[in-house]
């Protein structure tokens, strides 16, 4: 049996799981989407009820029954002709989604994360609702494209905007992020554009430091984050250099809190963002269905990939134990939550 890994072409990511898998001796096809349609070739047939057929990835070839498991780690953009126009490329686009993805996705196998659940658990405002659903605590939101909304949330307490989507963008050759920005007196007194598409407006959950908690099917992998600076304390995406890494005890209702998120929204991975407040209360912010795991993984010394790789190669069967060391925890079982 093979897993299907679909993965940007540089991706020091996928290249662990690809050599995790392979010391396992499981065997592995690796496909960037972009390579589609030059170097990716789908002849699939339904017959009999079933999918059938092959996968052909520049020289490996592989029957579509020999799959047993994907990883969905943010392939790229299907690379169509240069030529071709823009009509033709979105309709090609949307074949290309439909025919590729579609048999891939009638297929009997195990995601991880489904690109359909990834798209609906990317949504930022439905995330927080399931959040506060499943018991997580949540802090107060707007979304508005309204100035007057936004000051009068503001006046409530102190503000910050957040992206919805992506918080980077490509323009001119070079990549621009939007941080999580604090609002003051002059941004409030000028929000020129605010009506232009909604925006996310968040109130400030003071911070004593920060977690990221990476969910692979029922195990919890904590990593404090400690901000060195300002601007890393407002969002710590701003200098990587500027943060130091914990292995905190994650509390029990805030763990069995995250595997509800995941089991409501049919994720069996998540990188989740928590804020922890000088009280100590743990804040839920976002929850990122394919989120990086690779530098918290080497930060504190955690066997993510081997977690993940157990989800691939033995979805169904029972939670293994950890190859190194951790804390109690980082390995917490169905039985246990449900008890």
């Amino acid at each position: 049996m093979t897993v299907l890994i679909l993965a940007a072409e540089r991706d020091p990511t996928a290249d662990r799981m690809v050599r995790e898998l392979s010391e396992r001796g499981v065997a592995v096809l690796r496909c960037d989407t972009a390579w589609f349609p030059e170097s990716v070739r789908l002849a699939a047939r339904f017959e009999g009820g079933y999918w059938a057929g092959q996968l052909r990835v520049r020289d490996r070839v592989v029957d579509l029954a020999a799959l047993r498991s994907v990883w969905y780690r943010s392939p790229g953009t299907f690379g169509l002709p240069a030529e071709m126009s823009a009509v033709e490329r979105h309709w090609a686009m949307t074949e290309a989604k439909m025919g590729l993805g579609g048999v891939l996705g009638a297929l009997p196998l195990t995601w991880v994360n489904h690109p359909a659940r990834i798209a609906d658990a990317s949504v930022k405002p439905v995330q927080l609702a399931v959040a506060a659903g499943c018991g997580l605590s949540v802090p107060d939101t707007v979304v508005t494209n309204d100035d007057a909304a936004v000051r009068s949330f503001a006046t409530a307490g102190a503000t910050v905007a957040k992206a919805l989507g992506a918080p980077s963008i490509v323009e001119a050759g070079g990549r621009a992020t939007a941080f999580t920005q604090r609002l003051d007196d002059t941004d409030l007194a000028d929000l020129r554009g605010v009506e232009l598409t909604t925006h996310q407006f968040q109130r400030w959950v003071p911070k004593a430091w920060e977690a990221r908690v990476i969910v692979a099917g029922q195990r919890l992998f904590t990593a404090g984050i400690h901000a060195g600076t300002h601007e890393t304390h407002v969002d710590w995406r701003n200098s990587y250099a500027d943060l130091a890494y914990s292995r905190p005890e994650l509390p029990d209702d805030v763990a069995e809190g995250l595997l509800r998120y995941c089991a409501c929204l049919g994720l069996s991975y998540a990188a989740v963002d928590l804020v922890i407040t000088p009280d100590g209360e743990w804040v839920f912010l976002e929850a990122n269905p394919g989120g990086q795991f690779g530098w918290i993984a080497d930060a504190i010394g955690a066997p993510i990939t081997t977690a993940i790789a157990d989800l691939l190669t033995d979805p169904a069967g029972p939670v293994h134990a950890q190859s190194t060391p951790w804390p109690t925890s980082g390995n917490r079982t169905a039985a246990r939550v449900a008890g």
